[in-house]
């Protein structure tokens, strides 16, 4: 499923490649579940416009709540979240991608992606042409007119990508969307996303369980604890801008793991 803040008109008539993100502000956030206790107690975060910053932790840690409360789709109990876009537009444009794709079966991918758009009142012939580059972008151009049952898992995240940026977001959210897939297709998507991230300029926030595609997509890395989170580290990755499938086998990829591992067990450990 993506979920995404409703698009002005004039968002689909804008050039196709915007640049600019939107800087996040994260500042002594606190949420409450009943029943679950803390999650969130006093989490600091700063990310700049046009970031590509991976979230990693324990499950239930709480990474999920950050992103949603970033997102708008939760409120905090205390502290507070900004959201600042780059291009001094009064509100951003969010995507945020879910774990699973969640397309309708009985529309085919072109007005699967064309959704968000349709909702927002957009004309049917802007939409679908805003749709068709959306699809374009994600290598699925020539898959229009096929049906959600037609596809494999990973065209179908493709699929639900191409719908978050359909409304050319400045801030593109992700929660884990890769993680029910088999690895080879996960690394391919893994390069398209930072591929999309390299060509468009939004900032990213990107959930995942894995290390390794964190350190492989992201600039910067933070390690969440278990609940009530907090950050354990927070470290930019030192690896190259333009990055290959190769850069797995490269010494300094095993470098930048390191230190996220060990975080990771940091966190796994306490009870």
């Amino acid at each position: 499923m993506t979920a995404l803040a409703p698009p002005l008109v004039e968002d689909v008539e804008a050039e196709a490649t915007p640049r600019g993100g939107v800087r996040v502000l994260v500042e002594r956030a606190r949420r409450v579940f009943p029943g679950s206790g803390v999650v969130l107690d006093g989490v600091d975060l700063d990310v700049a416009a046009g970031a590509f910053v991976a979230l990693l932790g324990p499950s239930g840690c709480g990474k999920s709540t950050l992103l949603r409360l970033v997102a708008g789709l939760d409120q905090a109990d205390g502290g507070a979240v900004r959201l600042v876009p780059e291009d001094g537009a009064e509100r951003p444009r969010i995507a945020y991608v879910f774990q699973d794709a969640h397309l309708l079966p009985w529309r085919d991918v072109l007005d699967n992606a064309a959704l968000p758009l349709e909702l927002a009142g957009v004309p049917k012939d802007e939409r679908r042409n805003a749709a068709r580059a959306a699809l374009g972008q994600v290598g699925l151009g020539d898959a229009a007119a096929r049906y959600p049952a037609e596809l494999s898992g990973g065209m179908k995240m493709r699929v639900s990508l191409a719908r978050a940026l359909v409304t050319r977001p400045n801030i593109l959210l992700l929660d884990e969307p890769f993680a029910a897939l088999d690895e080879l297709t996960r690394q391919r998507l893994d390069d398209q996303l930072r591929a999309l991230w390299l060509d468009l300029g939004m900032t990213v926030l990107f959930v995942t369980h894995s290390n390794a595609e964190a350190a492989y997509l992201a600039e910067r890395c933070l390690v969440l604890s278990r609940r009530p989170a907090r950050i354990l580290l927070d470290t930019p990755i030192d690896l190259p801008r333009e990055r290959a499938a190769s850069l797995r086998s490269d010494p300094r990829f095993a470098r930048a793991l390191g230190p996220l591992q060990e975080a990771l067990q940091a966190g796994e450990a306490q009870s």
